[in-house]
């Protein structure tokens, strides 16, 4: 009994179809692969150039500050909330809502306070004006997604 073979190879296969055979030199791919790196790269850097100073919010662009004594959105009307006093970090004593604490006072006065927009970190131990959005919290009397945020002294 006489064998086909019904497989061919893949080169031959190519041959018959009339594909032509690539030979790529390493250096002409690795050369392509940088050029399209690096049009992926400055496209991606003149866009973020062209928007440098905007943020979305709430579906729109609003203009942003970056100082060293004021950070985050620069219509401060944009906010309805505002508060004034000390920040520190939040140690989780009374409730771990929110990344940071604004005292103003006494306990039940204090402000805890979030960001999605600022590092409220850079604050701590100094006395600021912040305006934001006010959430309703689990324990915090006060809970505020801070959207500015402003050193007073």
């Amino acid at each position: 009994m006489e064998e086909i073979n019904v497989v061919k190879p893949l080169e031959s296969a190519k041959r018959q179809l009339g594909l032509p055979k690539l030979n790529f030199d390493k250096k002409i791919l690795i050369a392509l692969v940088v050029i399209i790196l690096l049009g992926l790269t400055s496209g991606f850097g003149l866009y973020r150039w062209k928007t440098a100073g905007t943020v979305r919010l709430a579906g729109q662009d609003v203009q942003i500050v970056n100082t060293p004594t004021e950070e985050g959105v620069k219509d401060a009307s944009t906010f309805k909330d505002t508060a004034t006093g000390t920040m520190q970090p939040n140690d989780g004593k009374i409730t771990t809502e929110g990344t940071n604490i604004l005292v103003r006072g006494d306990v039940s006065q204090n402000v805890y306070l979030t960001s999605s927009v600022i590092d409220l970190s850079k604050y701590n131990g100094k006395k600021v004006q912040v305006w934001g959005e006010t959430f309703q919290g689990q324990k915090a009397g006060w809970l505020m997604d801070v959207g500015r945020i402003k050193v007073v002294q």
